[in-house]
C-alpha cells in the first residue's frame, strides 16, 4: 500500500460530551502528560469494538502524543482476518493513528472543539513494515506537522518493541 491514497470518509469525531470533562491524569500540560481510556472516550466518540487506543502518553498539547494499543486475541477482527494466523489489519493501525491525532486535537482545543467533527482528508505514503499480532503493544507516535486554519497534517509511526511496523502521513479537517 505504498504511494498516495485518498480517503474522504469521516473520522466522525463528534463530541457530545463536554470537552472540559477531559482532564489530564497528570496535572501538568508538559511532556509526560497521560490520558487513560475514560479520558480518551470523553474526547472522541469511538467505542468498542472500534476504539483503537487504550491510553495516551507523552502528550504535548498541540504538538504530539503517543497512543498505546494493547493487541489481544480477543479483538473481533481476528475472527475473520486470518483466523489461523491472526494479523491486525493495516487500515486499523492507520485508524489508531487517526484516533490518537483526533484525541490530541480535542485535548488541545478543549471547549473550542465542542460540537464539531473531524474528517479524514488524506492518507499518504502509508507503509506497512511487518505484521502486528496478538500480544503486541502498538505505540503510535503522532506528530502534528502543520496546521492551517481548521486543516491539520500529521505524521504517524506505529512501533512494536521499538521497531517500526507502519507509518503514514495524513490530513484531517475540523468542521461544524
Amino acid at each position: 500500500m505504498d504511494g498516495t491514497t485518498q480517503n474522504d470518509a469521516p473520522m466522525t469525531h463528534d463530541v457530545n460530551a463536554s470537552s472540559s470533562a477531559v482532564a489530564p491524569a497528570d496535572h501538568d500540560d508538559a511532556l509526560g502528560t497521560t490520558f487513560d481510556v475514560l479520558q480518551i472516550m470523553a474526547a472522541i466518540p469511538h467505542r468498542y469494538p472500534f476504539l483503537m487506543i487504550d491510553r495516551m502518553v507523552d502528550v504535548v498539547k498541540g504538538q504530539s502524543a503517543v497512543g498505546i494499543k494493547n493487541v489481544t486475541i480477543n479483538e473481533p477482527f481476528f475472527q475473520g482476518h486470518f483466523p489461523t494466523k491472526p494479523v491486525m489489519p493495516g487500515v486499523l493501525i492507520i485508524e489508531a493513528m487517526a484516533q490518537t491525532a483526533a484525541a490530541l486535537v480535542v485535548l488541545t482545543l478543549g471547549d473550542r472543539f465542542e460540537g464539531k467533527l473531524v474528517y479524514f482528508m488524506t492518507i499518504e505514503n502509508a507503509k506497512f513494515r511487518r505484521p502486528v499480532v496478538p500480544g503486541d503493544q502498538l505505540r503510535i507516535h503522532v506528530d502534528k506537522e502543520r496546521q492551517r486554519g481548521n486543516v491539520y497534517k500529521f505524521r504517524g509511526v506505529a512501533r512494536v518493541d521499538g521497531v517500526s511496523v507502519a507509518e503514514a502521513h495524513f490530513g484531517a479537517i475540523i468542521m461544524e
